[in-house]
């Protein structure tokens, strides 16, 4: 498990650089700068040693990409393919608001790095000390990067309708010894990552710990937060407190706050910087990656997550989730009460707001039609 950009991005960086077989790269959010720069520069180094290099950026996340950026990464052993692109003869086809969410990064079929980060300055301390986003990925070796590969192949045969020339993969040996699962939902039909949050989370008895950049949960999220507080269980969300690149989503949020401090549920907005990673800890299971908690994203968005079910990695991530709570404002019933009128006119608005964007994604998924 590394944290931050100054963690992590050299060590994948390290892992391009040592590729010898194949590269695969999956990335929603993709825009030009240095840490754009340094993975272009990585990719065209092991394309130019004979690595096999794939590319899947999401069409709307990489529009920051800048075309003299996207047209360096041409090489005989290199593809950059983008995922559901715009075209002016289907701007209004609903099917475009699919996105492929996940960030995924498998060497040799060996290695995979999973988690919530983009190619983007954002994420580098380097870049913005002071503002680089709180971010954590997950370093896989073993038989689990198998499943990844077969993932990836699985998003590039929908982006493309062309199989992916890989063989199909084999469990490497030796590597980590953790017990977990690859969870996958890709829109619209399939949900894992919401299913399992449900298993493990009425499970639990000791925590239910989340942490997602944007709460914007389904009811039945909520109920289940609810109840595991009332049956004693020590229930936290931890949220982006006053930075966010979508403040209003944070916002919108707000309003779930009474009913679930009312229940039990502990709620910290994170003080710092913006507050990107996604994970949830159900006892000693993880579930860590790309699926945010909000309503829109499980609808729409291809997510990929890794499931960890081990005592000793729970522990880790427990001392990192509390040291970030250290560093957050924990919201009281106080907080969040709402006398006098502009209170109830401004709990009124964000929820007509949430319920209108609840409404919408709900009303364009039925104007889709049925599934092909």
């Amino acid at each position: 498990m590394h944290c931050n950009g100054d963690t992590f991005f050299p060590v994948m960086l390290q892992g391009i650089a040592e590729a010898r077989e194949f590269v695969l790269l999956e990335m929603y959010l993709v825009e030009s700068g240095r840490v754009a720069t340094g993975f272009i520069d990585a990719l065209l180094a092991a394309a130019g040693r004979g690595v096999k290099v794939w590319l899947l950026f999401d069409a709307f996340g990489s529009l920051g990409l800048a075309s003299q950026d996207a047209a360096r990464l041409s090489h005989a052993n290199l593809r950059l393919v983008f995922f559901n692109p715009f075209h002016l003869w289907r701007l209004f086809n609903v099917d475009r608001l699919f996105r492929d969410h996940r960030k995924l990064l498998v060497i040799d079929g060996k290695r995979a790095f999973i988690g919530g980060t983009g190619l983007a300055d954002d994420f580098d301390p380097a870049v913005s000390p002071q503002g680089y986003w709180r971010e954590t990925m997950v370093e896989m070796r073993g038989p689990v990067v198998a499943d990844w590969v077969g993932s990836f192949k699985q998003i590039w045969r929908r982006a493309t309708r062309t199989e992916l020339p890989l063989p199909e993969a084999v469990p490497a040996s030796g590597g980590g010894t953790l017990r977990g699962r690859v969870a996958i939902s890709c829109a619209p039909v399939h949900r894992e990552i919401k299913r399992a949050f449900f298993v493990y989370a009425r499970r639990a008895r000791e925590r239910v710990w989340l942490a997602t950049p944007y709460f914007v949960p389904s009811a039945k999220i909520r109920r289940t937060l609810r109840s595991a507080a009332r049956n004693g269980v020590d229930v936290r969300v931890l949220v982006p407190g006053a930075f966010s690149d979508h403040p209003v989503m944070t916002l919108i949020g707000r309003r779930f706050y009474p009913r679930l401090l009312l229940s039990g549920v502990r709620i910290f907005e994170y003080q710092p910087r913006f507050l990107h990673y996604k994970a949830v800890q159900c006892d000693n299971w993880m579930s860590l990656g790309s699926s945010n908690f909000d309503r829109w994203n499980m609808r729409w968005n291809h997510e990929g997550n890794q499931e960890i079910l081990d005592a000793e990695f729970a522990g880790r991530f427990t001392r990192m989730f509390a040291a970030d709570c250290a560093e957050s404002v924990e919201i009281k019933l106080a907080d969040v009460a709402s006398p006098g009128w502009p209170g109830r006119l401004r709990l009124w608005f964000w929820s007509r707001l949430d319920q209108f964007i609840a409404s919408l994604s709900h009303r364009l998924f039925q104007w889709r039609g049925p599934l092909e």
